[in-house]
């Protein structure tokens, strides 16, 4: 049978804490997801980046509740957490600690400095090499008690100092942090950041030799303890493909553009190319808690490597992003907000096509019929819109795609047609054997015909960008039947 949609969402966000994220997969949601990413429910779940800037993830937030609600969830449903790789909370209790004690902390090295990175120093072509998501060096100052200074490397933002992965403190926390995710009943373990993990003096510091090396043994620490690995990279997308042979899982984050430009530009060959060459051990998303990534289809800004989309199409998918969201997506993006990155469109996926129905069915199918695990984001499952609200009180682009539901907004955006027929979608992808088999695709620029079959059993999805509509075909019980995407059968099988 084939692998479950699973779920993305905070728990505070969605449900208000952990139990009340149990309490909707348990309730109106049920029969739904088989596995459920729950994005960080560390202490502070809510500091500078929404729970990315752990102070100390061995820890639940008592706000959103405890290990055993962890394990609850466990027990029901796949779980996936968060590993922040790269760096902790500028308030985390060692960082404190050094500041406070300098050399006589046992925590003294385990965070990374300009100095302790580039003992010898550095020349302006070394730093000026340095890969960042953000213009500017990555370094904040910091001011010791003893009142000494030093650069902390902060490659996100000041509050989420950077550690040094090769220091015993460090590699003692991180073991930690597994041991803990292990015993809750965490099956999968999403790598935050790992990507910049590494820093190696003369090089990016980013996607290096030495990060692979060092995937590969964290890669090791989890198969040890029973835990699956999924790497998250933002970056060109033969990257992707390099990572992939490697773990258990990576995203397709090349999908979501490549949809979009399907769907706005009536233009399938793109994502044609892609599906014959994309890693087999991906998992789908159209949206998930960052922006739709423009770096994953576009040229790669170190080698200049050509992308999946060239300079022109790439500028006016964002463009048409823009347009369809009137407008609030340019307001959210870049340096119109403040950002982590500036390769990313904040954007509700329902907006960035127009608040189009059919189209927005569509593209979940596309995403459903490509080959790997299906994530559905919060926010895409009740088909959201931007939330320019929360924008406006924390100046945050990425907030845009954050919001927080109540359980009578959750409700009413149930009841919505084009809410209750993809989530008649999904009990589709998650029932019809067919899936379980073998993908072929087929279709010229404008119309893709992707079909799964397995054992006597098809279902075919034939889509029309240029109308933004879909049809879907299967057999069940050696009959066959056909619907538009809005009008698949209530429940499957």
């Amino acid at each position: 049978m084939p692998s479950k949609v699973e779920l993305i969402a905070y728990a505070d966000r969605f449900g208000g804490n952990v139990a009340g994220l149990h309490a909707l997969l348990d309730g109106p949601l049920r029969g739904l997801f088989g596995g459920v990413h729950v994005l960080p429910f560390y202490r502070p779940h809510d500091g500078a980046d929404a729970g990315f800037d752990p102070q100390d993830h061995t820890e639940v937030d008592p706000r959103l509740g405890s290990w055993d609600d962890i394990a609850a969830l466990g027990a029901q449903y796949q779980v996936m957490a968060d590993m922040v790789v790269n760096h902790v909370s500028s308030s985390s209790p060692p960082f404190r600690d050094w500041l406070a004690n300098g050399q006589a902390s046992p925590f003294a090295g385990m965070f990374l400095t300009y100095g302790t990175a580039f003992p010898g120093g550095a020349t302006e072509d070394t730093l000026l090499r340095l890969y960042r998501p953000r213009p500017g060096l990555p370094f904040t100052p910091v001011f010791l008690a003893d009142g000494r200074k030093a650069l902390a490397w902060t490659t996100f933002t000041p509050e989420q100092v950077d550690v040094d992965v090769r220091h015993p403190a460090t590699r003692a926390y991180l073991l930690r942090v597994l041991d803990k995710l292990a015993a809750a009943g965490v099956r999968k373990v999403r790598l935050d950041a790992v990507g910049y993990a590494v820093k190696t003096p003369g090089t990016t510091s980013f996607m290096t030799p030495e990060t692979f090396e060092f995937i590969d043994e964290i890669t090791g620490w989890c198969r040890q303890r029973d835990l699956s690995v999924m790497v998250e990279v933002h970056s060109h997308y033969l990257h992707q493909v390099e990572i992939a042979r490697q773990v258990d899982y990576v995203y397709d984050f090349a999908l979501p553009p490549l949809v979009l430009h399907a769907l706005t530009a009536a233009d399938g060959g793109p994502l044609m190319s892609w599906l014959q060459r994309r890693p087999g051990n991906a998992v789908t998303v159209l949206d998930t808690h960052d922006g739709i990534g423009v770096i994953d289809v576009g040229a790669d800004a170190v080698t200049s490597r050509p992308g999946l989309l060239g300079p022109g199409l790439l500028s006016g998918l964002v463009e048409a992003i823009h347009a369809h969201s009137g407008g609030s997506s340019r307001r959210a993006t870049g340096a119109a907000a403040a950002n982590v990155d500036l390769y990313q469109v904040n954007c509700t996926f329902y907006d960035a096509l127009g608040r189009d129905d059919d189209r927005y069915l569509l593209a979940r199918a596309l995403q459903f019929w490509t080959p790997g695990i299906p994530q559905v984001y919060y926010v895409g499952l009740l088909a959201g819109g931007n939330d320019m609200e929360l924008l406006a009180r924390t100046g945050v682009g990425r907030d845009v795609n954050r919001h927080h539901y109540t359980i009578a907004e959750i409700d009413a955006d149930l009841a919505r047609p084009v809410v209750r027929a993809l989530c008649r979608l999904i009990r589709f992808r998650n029932g019809h054997p067919a899936f379980g088999g073998d993908l072929t695709c087929s279709g010229n620029a404008s119309r893709i015909v992707m079909s799964w079959a397995c054992q006597g059993d098809e279902a075919v999805l034939v889509a029309d960008l240029a109308a933004g509509r879909g049809e879907v075909t299967w057999t069940h019980s050696g009959t066959s039947r056909s619907a538009p995407l809005a009008s698949l059968p209530a429940s499957w099988p």
